[in-house]
């Protein structure tokens, strides 16, 4: 039931939402429940990584081998830290639409009339708008002003952000191939991606962009996809769940009604698709959003609209608010909604090599669990709220 909807791992900086996520991508994948489609802002799912107590935590692709593929904006940061990895993504200016430029609003500092200015400039340039923009000559500007009716001084100021692209080495003019159909190609066989960041996994606006990028093209094949299928579920893709962090960037109230990641939210499943959301701030995704997500999986939040945000739409939430700011900063959480027939407090599993060799038998662990989580035992108080 956890991928039927959308799900979101919430908790404040510093409770190893991280970690949290990977045993939940974990769970999905050894359960063989949906494919994954993973960004990977700070490479923290796909290779190994330090874990903050010493040792090196084993990533989804060596826990998994085959069954997980790495595909990389930075190869040479993939290469760096020995990730063996299957594909080097590239994007093309040709394939970045006005759209995706609404996401980085914020980010980059767009106003209205920039987005207005995109939008004409696409329709006099057609796909090379960008690269035309970033590249145009004095001369190119001079005669854009005088024959057209556009708003030059707008113009010129989305030509300084666009031209902070040209930092990203995974952006060309064309790409070297098309990236969401070899994406595509993997899921279809099965086969979960991460998509690793590298160094661009520092600069907000590069998370933004190739997530809306590629989640954007590859929701319109499965919808071709499952519209073609007519019912048929043989012809039908697998379901897919796509992993997305810092989610109130992509589901912002003001946005969230535009953007892929809220269309796909609201979709609930209807075309295969759902999304595991990862944020530290759930108060600053849309309600609308938030009342989608199925299943809400918490570690400890004290700020009091974050908490609210999360019991909203929740059944007895009152009792539950100082269970919530009562959990452990490590390894504990709560699970409410869908996938739960009541909310329950849980020890997460330690990420060690007992979990690893869990994952290594038949379907539900060597152990025979069922779950990729422990238990946990709160005190009678917590317990009777809960119930």
């Amino acid at each position: 039931r956890l991928v039927e909807r959308s799900v979101g791992v919430f908790g404040k900086s510093g409770t190893g939402k991280s970690f949290l996520t990977r045993i939940l991508l974990a769970g999905v994948i050894q359960h063989d429940m949906a494919v994954n489609l993973i960004f990977d802002m700070h490479n923290d799912y796909g290779w190994e990584v330090v874990d903050e107590r010493g040792p090196r935590a084993k990533g989804l692709k060596q826990l998994f081998g085959s069954r997980v593929a790495i595909f990389t904006l930075d190869e040479e940061s993939s290469r760096r830290r020995n990730a063996k990895y299957d594909h080097v993504v590239t994007l093309g200016y040709e394939g970045i639409q006005p759209e995706d430029l609404a996401m980085l609003k914020t980010t980059m500092d767009l106003s209205d009339s920039m987005i207005d200015a995109a939008y004409e400039l696409q329709k006099m340039w057609g796909k090379t708008w960008i690269g035309t923009l970033i590249e145009a000559s004095s001369e190119t500007m001079d005669f854009l002003k005088e024959s057209a009716s556009i708003n030059m001084p707008s113009v010129l100021a989305l030509k300084r952000r666009v031209q902070r692209f040209e930092r990203f080495g995974f952006l060309m003019p064309q790409a070297l191939d098309d990236s969401a159909q070899r994406i595509l190609e993997f899921i279809e066989k099965r086969k979960s991606v991460v998509l690793e960041f590298g160094r661009y996994g520092n600069a907000l606006e590069a998370y933004i962009l190739v997530a809306n990028y590629l989640t954007r093209r590859i929701h319109e094949m499965y919808v071709k996809k499952v519209e073609t299928a007519l019912g048929d579920e043989s012809m039908e893709p697998p379901q897919l769940l796509i992993t997305i962090e810092e989610a109130h960037k992509f589901l912002d109230p003001l946005i969230a009604r535009q953007t892929i990641f809220g269309t796909i939210a609201r979709e609930m499943r209807k075309y295969n698709v759902t999304l595991l959301i990862v944020d530290q701030r759930p108060s600053g995704i849309d309600e609308e959003v938030m009342s989608q997500v199925g299943t809400r999986v918490t570690a400890l939040l004290d700020n009091e609209r974050d908490i609210a945000a999360v019991l909203m739409g929740i059944s007895g939430a009152g009792g539950l608010r100082e269970v919530l700011a009562r959990l452990d900063t490590k390894q504990q959480a709560i699970i409410m909604g869908h996938a739960v027939p009541m909310p329950v407090v849980v020890k997460t599993r330690s990420y060690d090599t007992e979990f690893y060799q869990s994952l290594s038998g038949t379907p539900g662990g060597s152990d025979g669990s069922s779950t990729p989580y422990q238990s946990s035992t709160p005190d009678d108080r917590d317990s009777r709220r809960i119930r």
